[in-house]
């Protein structure tokens, strides 16, 4: 580290030109980043429906109908003739309405009335649309813009959801951003010495965000989820490598004779803490690359990539531009504003045992909530409940397409297969040929144009309407209903698609994931740990600190009755424990260093008074994130990501300080002889008796000491920098209590 350390001294003015250069340069390849909208595209490529959708755009040339319009107050030629204003729209690839299910021509009172009262009801008229990929937000806009002219124009369905999300995603992080900028700004002015030091903090960690981005365009596109979600991570887990670096300076000022070499100091020192916080941070991202659901590997790359871009800015471009603007940040030195919380690590101690008891009476009981969840595996509810979706709804009733393949040649088993699809429950019609032509006339009797709309080159396509929601019990038991009794005529060779039979694959992905990822995360965690504690037991405490935070977390909806989305929970429970892991860290890591000079009541008490502000300006950074996410996003699941991350933030940072002192204090007898070289304090022994020392004058040198090493900023040196001189001059022999 000396060498990169003298580099980055030496050349400070060019690091700093050539990180804002680069920063330029990648804020510029952010704009021509591709941003997926439709999570379908995520599932996994051997998923049933992802196999589905590309046979039936193979062999039909189009997908599932993915948009509703309704018109109000039409007769049947006015509503024909929309039809075929819709089947001229660019993006537009297939419309679907009652003159395809029923002879128009012949009076609709006697036809079935259920089948027309499915497109046709009280002179309003629902077409069935099939949009593009790509193209939802520019074919929505001109359906809107032609047809709103002379009518109502009511939209809803999947391809509106996305159209929605990209006209809101460049606004809404904006709006993130004037939210959670100023907010991060207030933290930093109470956290350090310095008007000017936050906004060079947030130069450093903006330009690590901005490279990110801009380098996303080696990957050729990433989700809107990741887009909303990354950026306002990365930026809120890796701030205080920042505030870490920018304090250790400050404290070396004191003693070295220049700033160069103050400055060379903090970065070997920090740059142990800052690597050992980054890396857990990294291997709990790293667990999302794991998942089968693609929306984790796109995340979980992104947040990693995120990670380590943060960690160089910090060790390169953050001591340099401190350097040049040394100057300025004495000029803007203003008091300290964060409070000394030295009462802090006594009320901890004094109410260790209460808090253990509430916390493992909690644990059990969150335990077993959080995974009795109400989950939903689609974006939320919200599109659903738009007024246009509640107008259709209110006319039609729920609508749900789903398009069934099986293999072409069969018309007798098409037939019966067909037949039992229409007995089942909340099936409105079927469309196939064996019903709609009849399985006795021969295709080869018909023109190409009505064979094309029933068979492919190796399919036959069944399409089959029912009255519920995309998402509910009903809508999955249908999909799997129906794939059974498919499979029962046709073996495994069968195939189906539509929103509901996506979101059934996409449930049984990430359910797979969970386990997978949570265990993944958990032992990589364990094995950083346990290297950088040098302990096997220790880790262990560590993590159940953070996994009771989770169980918490994640069982608040439980209690409060409401639905959790799924990947939310799945990539919040990874998230959660690789960016707030760092809590426990700081306070266990300052308590094996306190325990080597006092008993555990004694360090507990001076640890939670050295460690107390830097978790609480870590904690707030990410919660305040989290919250803003959550504030400005109209999407459901980014919305119910915001959330969970807020959570996530501000419940570890109580447990942290109130439930892992206990656990340390209870566990104290243990941890020495479960940890290399720990080293603890122990009474001396003297004429057969303990013999204890009064340490009080020791205490007050050693509270003087430390106070005048982190006058400059709330963090300070380590702790083991901090001991060096008092070893030579301070015995402490005071007992255990």
């Amino acid at each position: 580290m000396n060498a990169i350390a003298n580099f980055v001294v030496k050349r400070r003015k060019f690091i700093v030109a050539l990180v804002l250069a680069i920063t330029v340069l990648c804020t510029i390849l952010f704009l021509k980043v591709d941003i997926n909208y439709n999570m379908t595209d995520y599932l996994p490529e051997d998923a049933n429906s992802t196999i589905a959708l590309d046979t039936l755009d193979e062999e039909f040339g189009e997908a599932v109908p993915n948009c509703n319009v309704m018109i109000k107050g039409i007769s049947i030629e006015e509503a024909l003739s929309i039809k075929g204003q819709l089947e001229g729209m660019e993006g537009v690839d297939n419309v679907s309405w009652l003159d395809d299910t029923v002879d128009i021509k012949r009076p609709l009172e006697v036809q079935d009335q259920d089948m027309v009262e499915d497109y046709y009801s009280n002179g309003n008229a629902l077409f069935s649309v099939t949009i593009a990929d790509g193209e939802e937000r520019a074919a929505t806009d001109l359906i809107e813009n032609e047809l709103g002219k002379e009518h109502k124009v009511y939209m809803s369905g999947n391809a509106v959801e996305q159209a929605d999300s990209q006209r809101l995603a460049t606004s809404q992080t904006v709006k993130a951003i004037c939210v959670l900028a100023p907010l991060i700004i207030l933290i930093l002015i109470i956290a350090t010495t310095s008007w000017a030091e936050p906004f060079i903090y947030l130069l450093a960690i903006g330009a690590a965000v901005m490279v990110n981005l801009g380098t996303e365009i080696f990957r050729g596109e990433i989700s809107y989820v990741t887009l909303a979600v990354a950026p306002i991570l990365q930026m809120a887990v890796s701030l205080d490598y920042a505030v870490f670096l920018s304090s250790s300076f400050q404290a070396h000022r004191i003693t070295a004779k220049d700033d160069k070499t103050a400055m060379k100091f903090a970065m070997n020192d920090s740059v142990k803490s800052i690597a050992a916080s980054a890396l857990t941070t990294i291997f709990g991202f790293l667990a999302l690359t794991l998942m089968k659901f693609e929306i984790g590997p796109d995340m979980g790359i992104s947040l990693v990539k995120g990670v380590i871009l943060s960690f160089i800015s910090c060790m390169t471009f953050l001591p340099a531009a401190i350097l040049l603007l040394n100057k300025l940040i004495d000029k803007t030195k203003h008091r300290k504003f964060m409070p000394d919380f030295k009462g802090a690590g006594k009320v901890a101690v004094k109410i260790r045992i209460p808090v253990f008891i509430i916390v493992a009476f909690i644990a059990v009981f969150c335990f077993l909530a959080q995974g009795n969840n109400n989950f939903t595996y689609g974006s939320g509810d919200a599109a659903g409940n738009t007024p246009s979706a509640v107008a259709i709804k209110e006319e039609f009733g729920e609508s749900n397409t789903m398009v069934l393949m099986v293999p072409k040649g069969d018309r007798a088993k098409e037939k019966v297969l067909s037949e039992q699809i229409e007995d089942m429950d909340y099936v409105t019609s079927v469309l196939s040929y064996a019903n709609q032509v009849g399985a006795e006339i021969p295709p080869e009797y018909l023109s190409k144009e009505v064979q094309e709309n029933f068979y492919g080159e190796n399919y036959t396509r069944i399409i089959i309407y029912s009255n519920l929601p995309d998402e509910s019990e009903e809508s999955f038991a249908l999909v799997e209903n129906v794939r059974n009794s498919a499979e029962k005529l046709y073996g495994d060779n069968v195939l189906s698609c539509g929103q509901s039979a996506n979101l059934y694959d996409m449930k049984n992905t990430v359910e797979t994931d969970n386990s997978l990822v949570s265990v993944v995360t958990v032992l990589a965690i364990y094995v950083v740990l346990a290297i950088m504690l040098k302990s096997w037991f220790l880790p262990i405490l560590l993590i159940l600190t953070i996994k009771i935070a989770i169980w918490i977390n994640m069982a608040i909806p439980f209690f409060t009755g409401s639905s959790l989305i799924y990947l939310g929970y799945l990539v919040v429970s990874t998230v959660q424990m690789g960016a707030t892991i760092d809590y426990a860290i700081l306070l266990t890591d300052h308590y094996m260093d306190n325990r080597k000079k006092a008993p555990a009541i004694k360090a507990m008490e001076r640890t939670m008074h050295q460690t107390i502000p830097s978790v609480l300006v870590s904690a707030f950074v990410l919660a305040i994130a989290g919250f803003a996410l959550a504030l400005v996003s109209s999407n459901d699941m980014v919305r119910a990501l915001g959330i969970l991350i807020g959570r996530g933030a501000v419940i570890p940072l109580i447990l942290v300080n109130i439930f892992l002192p206990a656990l340390l204090i209870l566990f104290d007898k243990v941890i020495p002889y479960t940890t290399l070289k720990a080293n603890f304090f122990r009474a001396v022994k003297k004429d057969n008796r303990m013999e204890v020392i009064d340490t009080r004058a020791e205490i007050e040198e050693y509270n003087e000491y430390e106070e005048e090493r982190t006058v400059a900023g709330f963090l300070g040196a380590s702790s083991e920098e901090t001991y060096d001189d008092l070893d030579d001059s301070v015995a402490w022999n005071g007992g255990d209590r």
